[in-house]
């Protein structure tokens, strides 16, 4: 009782899709299974400060496609992509395969990836800043960025306090149970002196009315939260026009108030 679901895996199948792409009979699922969190494990470890967000796993008959999500895709391809073949020998000894190919997809707002916000809160958070700031600023950005809304939950010692407790700030709405709802979830640790420190991350980027593509590395054109944020401001500049229509009227009454004037002249011819 009291449990709660994980929004990801929540939302599998109706407007998520699963980050491994693979069909595993009873003989060889399990040794799959713990490749994949090896090879997971290895490249977050290995690629520390690239910005990872999520590994798209896909495998073939003899072949391993594994696709890196990264807002600094820099940072992994190298110099003339030295870095990405010195990766793919790595995973090659890793996984005793022959066939491994590396893709690596940019993400172009990685203040709207709950997985990026949490990292950045985290290093934050191990470089002494305070934990209260680092969060007012991840969610001013993301909000910026066109979110519907953002819920950060902190636990640990924070601050060095002696007693660990949880803390949570939270601005716009976050429908967990709603399934058509695009929100995005992680949960990372700031490894500080005094202890490790908790971060949970939702965020929420609105409903999704039609059927969308279920693979992970399906990247669309245009972004909805980029139409929806247009859609927004178009209403907003509507309802400037009209206070401006507002004030106009009120001009008119300035010059009724001129007609008062002229009843003053009367007064002179008196």
């Amino acid at each position: 009782m009291g449990q709660k679901a994980n929004p990801i895996g929540n939302r599998l199948g109706i407007i998520r899709g699963w980050e491994s792409n693979w069909y595993g009979n009873k003989k060889d699922y399990a040794g799959k299974l713990i490749e994949d969190n090896k090879i997971r494990t290895y490249l977050n470890a290995r690629i520390n400060k690239g910005g990872i967000s999520k590994i798209v796993i896909e495998r073939t008959l003899n072949k391993l496609i594994v696709t890196i999500h990264t807002s600094k895709p820099g940072i992994i391809i190298g110099k003339g992509g030295g870095e990405v073949d010195r990766i793919k020998e790595e995973l090659k000894k890793l996984t005793g395969k022959e066939d491994v190919q590396i893709n690596i997809l940019e993400i172009r707002r990685p203040e709207l990836d709950a997985n990026i916000v949490g990292d950045t809160i985290a290093k934050q958070i191990e470089n002494r800043i305070n934990y209260k700031r680092a969060i007012k600023m991840a969610i001013a950005s993301a909000l910026r960025m066109g979110a519907e809304g953002i819920k950060v939950k902190v636990s640990g010692r924070l601050g060095g306090a002696e007693i660990a407790r949880t803390e949570e700030i939270k601005q716009g709405r976050v429908p967990l149970h709603t399934f058509r709802m695009d929100i995005d979830y992680a949960n990372v640790f700031a490894l500080t002196v005094y202890g490790k420190i908790g971060i949970k991350v939702w965020i929420c980027k609105g409903e999704i009315l039609t059927k969308r593509d279920l693979n992970p590395n399906f990247v669309g054109g245009k972004s909805d939260v980029t139409d929806r944020r247009e859609r927004r401001d178009e209403g907003r500049d509507r309802r400037d026009d009209r206070r401006g229509g507002g004030n106009e009227r009120r001009g008119g009454g300035e010059r009724r108030g001129g007609g008062g004037d002229r009843r003053g002249g009367g007064d002179r011819r008196h």
